[in-house]
Protein backbone atom coordinates (compact mmCIF):
# COMPACT_ATOMS: atom_id res chain seq x y z
CA UNK A 1 0.00 0.00 0.00
CA UNK A 2 2.82 2.38 0.85
CA UNK A 3 4.51 1.86 -2.53
CA UNK A 4 1.26 2.16 -4.48
CA UNK A 5 0.45 5.52 -2.90
CA UNK A 6 3.05 6.91 -0.45
CA UNK A 7 1.10 9.25 1.85
CA UNK A 8 2.19 11.23 4.94
CA UNK A 9 0.79 9.58 8.06
CA UNK A 10 0.11 6.56 5.90
CA UNK A 11 -1.73 4.12 8.17
CA UNK A 12 -4.75 6.27 9.20
CA UNK A 13 -4.95 7.51 5.61
CA UNK A 14 -5.04 3.96 4.22
CA UNK A 15 -7.70 2.90 6.73
CA UNK A 16 -9.90 5.89 5.91
CA UNK A 17 -9.35 5.62 2.14
CA UNK A 18 -9.74 1.87 1.70
CA UNK A 19 -12.07 0.88 4.57
CA UNK A 20 -13.99 3.52 6.53
CA UNK A 21 -13.36 7.08 7.71
CA UNK A 22 -14.21 6.03 11.26
CA UNK A 23 -11.45 3.39 11.21
CA UNK A 24 -8.96 6.05 10.04
CA UNK A 25 -10.03 8.29 12.94
CA UNK A 26 -9.73 5.47 15.48
CA UNK A 27 -6.31 4.39 14.20
CA UNK A 28 -5.01 7.98 14.14
CA UNK A 29 -5.94 8.62 17.77
CA UNK A 30 -4.85 5.11 18.72
CA UNK A 31 -1.40 5.81 17.25
CA UNK A 32 -1.14 9.04 19.22
CA UNK A 33 -2.29 7.30 22.40
CA UNK A 34 0.22 4.47 21.84
CA UNK A 35 3.08 6.95 21.30
CA UNK A 36 2.13 8.93 24.42
CA UNK A 37 1.91 5.81 26.62
CA UNK A 38 5.16 4.44 25.16
CA UNK A 39 6.74 7.78 26.09
CA UNK A 40 5.69 7.05 29.70
CA UNK A 41 7.04 3.49 29.46
CA UNK A 42 10.44 4.65 28.21
CA UNK A 43 10.74 7.39 30.86
CA UNK A 44 9.80 4.83 33.51
CA UNK A 45 12.42 2.43 32.12
CA UNK A 46 15.12 5.12 32.03
CA UNK A 47 14.42 6.22 35.62
CA UNK A 48 14.48 2.57 36.68
CA UNK A 49 17.83 2.03 34.95
CA UNK A 50 19.49 4.96 36.74
CA UNK A 51 18.89 3.26 40.10
CA UNK A 52 21.31 0.50 39.06
CA UNK A 53 24.24 2.67 40.16
CA UNK A 54 24.99 3.00 43.88
CA UNK A 55 25.14 6.81 43.69
CA UNK A 56 21.41 6.88 42.88
CA UNK A 57 20.42 4.92 45.99
CA UNK A 58 18.28 7.00 48.34
CA UNK A 59 17.27 9.58 45.71
CA UNK A 60 13.56 9.66 45.01
CA UNK A 61 12.74 8.35 41.54
CA UNK A 62 10.64 11.48 40.90
CA UNK A 63 13.88 13.45 40.57
CA UNK A 64 15.08 11.28 37.66
CA UNK A 65 11.65 11.33 36.01
CA UNK A 66 11.59 15.15 36.18
CA UNK A 67 15.08 15.49 34.69
CA UNK A 68 14.31 13.13 31.81
CA UNK A 69 10.99 14.84 31.00
CA UNK A 70 12.59 18.30 30.95
CA UNK A 71 15.49 17.11 28.77
CA UNK A 72 13.31 15.45 26.10
CA UNK A 73 10.87 18.39 25.98
CA UNK A 74 13.79 20.77 25.43
CA UNK A 75 15.19 18.49 22.73
CA UNK A 76 11.83 18.44 20.95
CA UNK A 77 11.26 22.18 21.13
CA UNK A 78 14.70 23.78 20.93
CA UNK A 79 16.93 21.14 19.31
CA UNK A 80 14.59 19.48 16.84
CA UNK A 81 17.01 20.37 14.01
CA UNK A 82 19.49 17.79 15.32
CA UNK A 83 16.81 15.13 15.97
CA UNK A 84 17.82 13.00 13.00
CA UNK A 85 21.54 13.16 13.78
CA UNK A 86 20.95 12.35 17.45
CA UNK A 87 18.75 9.34 16.63
CA UNK A 88 21.34 8.08 14.13
CA UNK A 89 24.02 8.21 16.84
CA UNK A 90 21.82 6.49 19.43
CA UNK A 91 20.80 3.80 16.95
CA UNK A 92 24.45 3.21 16.02
CA UNK A 93 25.35 2.74 19.70
CA UNK A 94 22.54 0.20 20.12
CA UNK A 95 23.54 -1.75 17.00
CA UNK A 96 27.22 -1.84 17.98
CA UNK A 97 26.23 -3.00 21.47
CA UNK A 98 23.96 -5.85 20.35
CA UNK A 99 26.53 -7.05 17.82
CA UNK A 100 29.17 -6.96 20.55
CA UNK A 101 26.89 -8.87 22.94
CA UNK A 102 26.20 -11.55 20.32
CA UNK A 103 29.94 -12.01 19.73
CA UNK A 104 30.52 -12.09 23.50
CA UNK A 105 27.75 -14.68 23.90
CA UNK A 106 29.32 -16.94 21.27
CA UNK A 107 32.73 -16.69 22.94
CA UNK A 108 31.34 -17.37 26.43
CA UNK A 109 29.20 -20.28 25.21
CA UNK A 110 32.24 -21.91 23.58
CA UNK A 111 34.39 -21.50 26.70
CA UNK A 112 36.18 -18.24 25.93
CA UNK A 113 35.26 -16.53 29.23
CA UNK A 114 37.66 -16.13 32.19
CA UNK A 115 36.05 -19.25 33.73
CA UNK A 116 36.82 -21.29 30.55
CA UNK A 117 33.53 -23.15 31.04
CA UNK A 118 32.18 -24.49 27.74
CA UNK A 119 28.39 -24.13 28.21
CA UNK A 120 26.95 -25.24 24.87
CA UNK A 121 23.26 -26.14 25.30
CA UNK A 122 23.73 -27.51 28.83
CA UNK A 123 20.93 -25.40 30.33
CA UNK A 124 18.44 -26.64 27.76
CA UNK A 125 18.82 -30.08 29.34
CA UNK A 126 19.19 -29.05 32.97
CA UNK A 127 16.98 -27.36 34.20
CA UNK A 128 15.40 -27.27 30.71
CA UNK A 129 14.75 -24.81 27.93
CA UNK A 130 11.46 -23.49 29.37
CA UNK A 131 9.96 -23.20 32.85
CA UNK A 132 6.37 -24.29 33.40
CA UNK A 133 4.00 -21.33 33.87
CA UNK A 134 0.86 -21.41 36.08
CA UNK A 135 0.09 -25.07 35.29
CA UNK A 136 2.14 -28.01 36.59
CA UNK A 137 1.19 -30.10 33.56
CA UNK A 138 4.24 -30.08 31.24
CA UNK A 139 2.34 -29.45 28.00
CA UNK A 140 -0.06 -26.84 29.42
CA UNK A 141 2.68 -25.14 31.45
CA UNK A 142 5.00 -24.78 28.46
CA UNK A 143 2.18 -23.53 26.22
CA UNK A 144 1.14 -20.86 28.76
CA UNK A 145 4.80 -19.92 29.19
CA UNK A 146 5.12 -19.42 25.43
CA UNK A 147 1.84 -17.48 25.22
CA UNK A 148 2.85 -15.22 28.14
CA UNK A 149 5.87 -14.00 26.15
CA UNK A 150 3.75 -12.77 23.22
CA UNK A 151 2.88 -9.45 24.90
CA UNK A 152 6.57 -8.75 25.56
CA UNK A 153 7.43 -9.74 22.00
CA UNK A 154 4.67 -7.54 20.57
CA UNK A 155 5.95 -4.59 22.64
CA UNK A 156 9.43 -5.09 21.19
CA UNK A 157 8.14 -5.36 17.61
CA UNK A 158 5.91 -2.30 17.96
CA UNK A 159 7.14 0.49 15.71
CA UNK A 160 8.27 -1.52 12.69
CA UNK A 161 5.25 -0.09 10.87
CA UNK A 162 6.96 3.32 10.88
CA UNK A 163 8.61 2.20 7.64
CA UNK A 164 5.22 2.80 6.01
CA UNK A 165 4.51 5.92 8.09
CA UNK A 166 7.66 7.51 6.66
CA UNK A 167 6.73 6.65 3.07
CA UNK A 168 5.17 10.06 2.36
CA UNK A 169 8.36 11.87 3.39
CA UNK A 170 10.96 9.35 2.23
CA UNK A 171 13.30 9.83 -0.68
CA UNK A 172 12.26 7.75 -3.70
CA UNK A 173 9.72 5.75 -1.62
CA UNK A 174 8.84 3.22 -4.32
CA UNK A 175 12.44 2.06 -4.40
CA UNK A 176 13.43 2.55 -0.77
CA UNK A 177 10.32 1.29 1.04
CA UNK A 178 10.58 -2.29 -0.38
CA UNK A 179 14.29 -2.23 0.42
CA UNK A 180 13.58 -1.09 3.99
CA UNK A 181 10.88 -3.75 4.50
CA UNK A 182 13.26 -6.55 3.48
CA UNK A 183 16.03 -5.13 5.73
CA UNK A 184 13.65 -4.95 8.70
CA UNK A 185 13.00 -8.69 8.34
CA UNK A 186 16.70 -9.57 8.34
CA UNK A 187 17.52 -7.18 11.20
CA UNK A 188 14.75 -8.64 13.33
CA UNK A 189 15.96 -12.14 12.55
CA UNK A 190 19.55 -11.20 13.39
CA UNK A 191 19.08 -9.06 16.50
CA UNK A 192 15.90 -10.43 18.12
CA UNK A 193 16.08 -14.13 17.32
CA UNK A 194 19.82 -14.54 17.82
CA UNK A 195 19.67 -12.35 20.94
CA UNK A 196 16.93 -14.53 22.43
CA UNK A 197 18.86 -17.67 21.53
CA UNK A 198 22.04 -16.28 23.11
CA UNK A 199 20.53 -15.45 26.49
CA UNK A 200 18.59 -18.72 26.41
CA UNK A 201 21.78 -20.78 26.29
CA UNK A 202 23.80 -18.59 28.69
CA UNK A 203 21.36 -18.23 31.58
CA UNK A 204 19.24 -21.04 33.09
CA UNK A 205 15.70 -20.03 34.01
CA UNK A 206 16.30 -20.99 37.68
CA UNK A 207 19.37 -18.76 38.09
CA UNK A 208 19.10 -17.30 41.65
CA UNK A 209 20.26 -13.85 40.52
CA UNK A 210 17.57 -13.75 37.82
CA UNK A 211 14.85 -14.90 40.22
CA UNK A 212 15.87 -12.52 43.02
CA UNK A 213 16.10 -9.57 40.59
CA UNK A 214 12.57 -10.29 39.35
CA UNK A 215 11.05 -10.81 42.79
CA UNK A 216 12.67 -7.71 44.32
CA UNK A 217 12.01 -5.44 41.31
CA UNK A 218 15.75 -4.80 40.93
CA UNK A 219 16.58 -1.82 38.78
CA UNK A 220 17.98 -1.46 35.33
CA UNK A 221 20.50 -3.95 34.09
CA UNK A 222 20.26 -6.00 37.31
CA UNK A 223 17.27 -7.75 35.74
CA UNK A 224 18.90 -8.19 32.35
CA UNK A 225 19.82 -11.78 31.42
CA UNK A 226 22.74 -10.28 29.49
CA UNK A 227 24.19 -8.81 32.69
CA UNK A 228 23.55 -12.01 34.63
CA UNK A 229 25.33 -13.95 31.87
CA UNK A 230 28.27 -11.53 32.11
CA UNK A 231 28.45 -11.97 35.90
CA UNK A 232 28.31 -15.75 35.53
CA UNK A 233 31.15 -15.58 33.00
CA UNK A 234 33.30 -13.55 35.41
CA UNK A 235 33.59 -10.38 33.28
CA UNK A 236 33.46 -7.49 35.80
CA UNK A 237 33.46 -4.26 33.75
CA UNK A 238 30.59 -4.83 31.32
CA UNK A 239 27.44 -4.47 33.51
CA UNK A 240 27.81 -0.69 33.94
CA UNK A 241 28.51 -0.29 30.22
CA UNK A 242 25.39 -2.29 29.33
CA UNK A 243 23.36 -0.25 31.82
CA UNK A 244 24.59 2.99 30.23
CA UNK A 245 23.54 1.73 26.79
CA UNK A 246 20.11 0.75 28.15
CA UNK A 247 19.78 4.26 29.63
CA UNK A 248 20.66 5.99 26.35
CA UNK A 249 18.37 3.60 24.48
CA UNK A 250 15.39 4.31 26.75
CA UNK A 251 16.04 8.06 26.71
CA UNK A 252 16.38 8.22 22.92
CA UNK A 253 13.21 6.14 22.54
CA UNK A 254 11.34 8.54 24.82
CA UNK A 255 12.62 11.43 22.71
CA UNK A 256 11.52 9.65 19.51
CA UNK A 257 8.03 8.84 20.81
CA UNK A 258 7.45 12.42 21.96
CA UNK A 259 8.41 13.50 18.43
CA UNK A 260 6.23 10.94 16.64
CA UNK A 261 3.32 11.36 19.06
CA UNK A 262 3.26 15.13 18.56
CA UNK A 263 3.34 14.66 14.77
CA UNK A 264 0.47 12.18 14.93
CA UNK A 265 -1.53 14.77 16.87
CA UNK A 266 -0.58 17.48 14.37
CA UNK A 267 -1.67 15.23 11.47
CA UNK A 268 -5.02 14.60 13.18
CA UNK A 269 -5.55 18.37 13.37
CA UNK A 270 -4.63 18.69 9.69
CA UNK A 271 -7.29 16.09 8.82
CA UNK A 272 -9.95 17.90 10.85
CA UNK A 273 -10.01 15.14 13.48
CA UNK A 274 -8.48 17.23 16.30
CA UNK A 275 -8.78 20.92 17.38
CA UNK A 276 -7.30 23.47 14.96
CA UNK A 277 -5.11 25.21 17.57
CA UNK A 278 -2.82 22.15 17.43
CA UNK A 279 -1.65 23.39 14.01
CA UNK A 280 0.21 26.35 15.54
CA UNK A 281 3.95 26.05 15.03
CA UNK A 282 7.06 27.93 16.12
CA UNK A 283 9.37 29.72 13.68
CA UNK A 284 11.33 26.48 13.39
CA UNK A 285 8.19 24.55 12.41
CA UNK A 286 7.75 22.84 15.79
CA UNK A 287 4.05 22.22 16.62
CA UNK A 288 4.49 23.34 20.22
CA UNK A 289 0.87 22.75 21.27
CA UNK A 290 1.02 19.17 19.98
CA UNK A 291 4.39 18.67 21.72
CA UNK A 292 3.06 20.13 24.98
CA UNK A 293 -0.12 18.03 25.08
CA UNK A 294 1.75 14.83 24.21
CA UNK A 295 4.42 15.64 26.81
CA UNK A 296 1.73 16.23 29.45
CA UNK A 297 0.81 12.53 29.26
CA UNK A 298 4.33 11.79 30.53
CA UNK A 299 3.23 13.10 33.95
CA UNK A 300 1.54 9.73 34.41
CA UNK A 301 5.04 8.35 34.94
CA UNK A 302 5.02 9.84 38.45
CA UNK A 303 2.81 6.90 39.43
CA UNK A 304 6.16 5.12 39.75
CA UNK A 305 6.69 7.02 43.00
CA UNK A 306 3.82 5.21 44.73
CA UNK A 307 3.38 1.90 42.90
CA UNK A 308 7.01 1.23 42.00
CA UNK A 309 8.75 1.88 38.69
CA UNK A 310 8.88 -1.81 37.77
CA UNK A 311 5.12 -2.31 38.26
CA UNK A 312 4.21 0.92 36.44
CA UNK A 313 6.49 0.04 33.51
CA UNK A 314 4.61 -3.27 33.15
CA UNK A 315 1.29 -1.38 33.11
CA UNK A 316 2.51 0.99 30.40
CA UNK A 317 3.94 -1.93 28.43
CA UNK A 318 0.58 -3.69 28.39
CA UNK A 319 -1.29 -0.53 27.36
CA UNK A 320 1.18 0.19 24.56
CA UNK A 321 1.19 -3.37 23.26
CA UNK A 322 -2.59 -3.59 22.90
CA UNK A 323 -2.71 -0.21 21.11
CA UNK A 324 0.06 -1.36 18.76
CA UNK A 325 -1.77 -4.63 18.03
CA UNK A 326 -4.96 -2.70 17.20
CA UNK A 327 -2.92 -0.66 14.72
CA UNK A 328 -1.67 -3.86 13.11
CA UNK A 329 -5.17 -5.37 12.99
CA UNK A 330 -6.29 -2.19 11.22
CA UNK A 331 -3.38 -2.48 8.76
CA UNK A 332 -4.45 -6.04 7.95
CA UNK A 333 -8.06 -4.97 7.41
CA UNK A 334 -6.94 -2.05 5.22
CA UNK A 335 -4.80 -4.39 3.13
CA UNK A 336 -7.60 -6.93 2.66
CA UNK A 337 -9.87 -4.13 1.40
CA UNK A 338 -7.05 -2.72 -0.78
CA UNK A 339 -6.53 -6.18 -2.27
CA UNK A 340 -10.28 -6.51 -2.93
CA UNK A 341 -10.34 -3.02 -4.52
CA UNK A 342 -7.49 -3.91 -6.89
CA UNK A 343 -9.39 -7.01 -7.96
CA UNK A 344 -12.73 -5.20 -8.30
CA UNK A 345 -11.19 -2.41 -10.39
CA UNK A 346 -9.21 -4.72 -12.68
CA UNK A 347 -5.69 -3.84 -11.51
CA UNK A 348 -3.23 -6.74 -11.79
CA UNK A 349 -1.11 -7.18 -8.64
CA UNK A 350 1.81 -8.15 -10.86
CA UNK A 351 2.01 -4.49 -11.95
CA UNK A 352 2.65 -3.34 -8.36
CA UNK A 353 6.11 -2.11 -7.39
CA UNK A 354 6.07 -4.40 -4.36
CA UNK A 355 3.74 -7.27 -3.51
CA UNK A 356 3.80 -9.78 -0.71
CA UNK A 357 3.12 -13.46 -1.38
CA UNK A 358 0.02 -15.52 -0.50
CA UNK A 359 -2.28 -12.54 -0.07
CA UNK A 360 -4.87 -11.93 1.24
CA UNK A 361 -4.53 -15.16 3.25
CA UNK A 362 -1.44 -14.02 5.15
CA UNK A 363 -3.21 -10.76 6.05
CA UNK A 364 -6.15 -12.72 7.48
CA UNK A 365 -3.76 -15.04 9.34
CA UNK A 366 -1.91 -12.07 10.85
CA UNK A 367 -5.20 -10.40 11.82
CA UNK A 368 -6.37 -13.59 13.55
CA UNK A 369 -3.07 -13.99 15.39
CA UNK A 370 -3.06 -10.37 16.63
CA UNK A 371 -6.73 -10.60 17.65
CA UNK A 372 -6.03 -13.72 19.72
CA UNK A 373 -3.23 -11.92 21.58
CA UNK A 374 -5.52 -8.92 22.23
CA UNK A 375 -8.33 -11.07 23.62
CA UNK A 376 -6.20 -13.43 25.74
CA UNK A 377 -3.24 -11.17 26.66
CA UNK A 378 -4.40 -10.88 30.28
CA UNK A 379 -5.14 -14.54 30.94
CA UNK A 380 -2.71 -14.55 33.88
CA UNK A 381 -4.78 -12.01 35.86
CA UNK A 382 -7.24 -14.78 36.80
CA UNK A 383 -4.63 -17.07 38.40
CA UNK A 384 -4.11 -17.73 41.26
CA UNK A 385 -6.42 -14.84 42.30
CA UNK A 386 -8.06 -12.08 40.27
CA UNK A 387 -5.84 -8.96 39.94
CA UNK A 388 -7.83 -5.80 39.20
CA UNK A 389 -4.87 -3.57 38.27
CA UNK A 390 -3.47 -6.01 35.73
CA UNK A 391 -6.94 -6.71 34.34
CA UNK A 392 -7.53 -3.00 33.66
CA UNK A 393 -4.14 -2.43 32.00
CA UNK A 394 -4.54 -5.61 29.93
CA UNK A 395 -8.01 -4.83 28.59
CA UNK A 396 -8.77 -1.09 28.85
CA UNK A 397 -7.28 -0.56 25.37
CA UNK A 398 -10.10 -2.60 23.78
CA UNK A 399 -13.01 -0.29 24.73
CA UNK A 400 -10.86 2.79 24.03
CA UNK A 401 -10.38 1.75 20.39
CA UNK A 402 -14.02 0.81 19.79
CA UNK A 403 -15.31 3.98 21.49
CA UNK A 404 -13.12 6.05 19.14
CA UNK A 405 -14.47 4.15 16.14
CA UNK A 406 -18.10 4.40 17.26
CA UNK A 407 -17.81 8.12 18.07
CA UNK A 408 -16.61 9.09 14.58
CA UNK A 409 -19.00 6.62 12.94
CA UNK A 410 -21.98 8.27 14.62
CA UNK A 411 -20.67 11.83 14.46
CA UNK A 412 -19.77 11.82 10.75
CA UNK A 413 -22.10 9.05 9.55
CA UNK A 414 -19.26 7.38 7.68
CA UNK A 415 -19.85 4.22 5.67
CA UNK A 416 -17.92 1.03 4.99
CA UNK A 417 -16.58 1.40 1.45
CA UNK A 418 -17.27 -1.24 -1.18
CA UNK A 419 -14.19 -2.38 -3.21
CA UNK A 420 -15.57 -0.84 -6.40
CA UNK A 421 -15.95 2.59 -4.72
CA UNK A 422 -12.48 2.71 -3.13
CA UNK A 423 -10.37 5.61 -4.44
CA UNK A 424 -7.11 4.05 -5.63
CA UNK A 425 -5.97 6.79 -7.98
CA UNK A 426 -6.30 10.32 -6.53
CA UNK A 427 -2.77 11.70 -6.11
CA UNK A 428 -1.12 8.74 -7.82
CA UNK A 429 -0.39 10.50 -11.14
CA UNK A 430 1.71 13.19 -9.44
CA UNK A 431 3.69 10.53 -7.57
CA UNK A 432 4.20 8.55 -10.76
CA UNK A 433 5.62 11.66 -12.41
CA UNK A 434 7.88 12.34 -9.42
CA UNK A 435 9.43 8.86 -9.80
CA UNK A 436 11.13 10.01 -12.99
CA UNK A 437 12.89 12.85 -11.14
CA UNK A 438 14.76 10.73 -8.59
CA UNK A 439 18.43 10.30 -9.57
CA UNK A 440 19.63 6.75 -10.14
CA UNK A 441 21.92 5.28 -7.49
CA UNK A 442 24.76 3.59 -9.30
CA UNK A 443 27.56 2.49 -6.97
CA UNK A 444 30.98 3.55 -8.26
CA UNK A 445 33.02 1.19 -6.09
CA UNK A 446 32.79 -1.66 -3.58
CA UNK A 447 32.33 0.63 -0.54
CA UNK A 448 29.41 2.43 -2.16
CA UNK A 449 27.87 -0.90 -3.12
CA UNK A 450 28.05 -2.02 0.52
CA UNK A 451 26.65 1.33 1.74
CA UNK A 452 23.73 1.25 -0.70
CA UNK A 453 22.93 -2.27 0.49
CA UNK A 454 22.95 -1.17 4.14
CA UNK A 455 21.20 2.19 3.76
Amino acid sequence: MATWLPLPGAIPQFCARYVDGALGFAVGWNNWYASAITLCAEISAASLVIQFWQGAVGINIAAWISIIIVVIICLNIFAVAIYGEAEFIFASVKIITIVGLLIMALCVDLGGSPTHDRIGFRYWKNPGAMELYISSDPNTGRFLGLFSTLVNAAFSYGGVETVAVAAGEAENPRKNIPKAVRRVFWRILFFYVLGSLAIGVLVPYDDPNLLSAQSSGASGAAQSPWVIAIYRAGIPALPSIINAVILTSASSSANAFLYTGSRYLYALAQNGQAPRFLLKCSKNGVPYWAVGITASISLLTYMSCSSGANVVFTWFQNLTTIASLFTWCSICIAYVRFHAALKAQGIDRNTLVFKSPWQPYTAWAAFTFFAIIIVFNGFYVFSPTFNVDNFVTSYVGIPIFFVLYAFWKLFKRTRWLSPADVDLHTGKAALDAADLLWPAQNPRNFLERVWFWIA
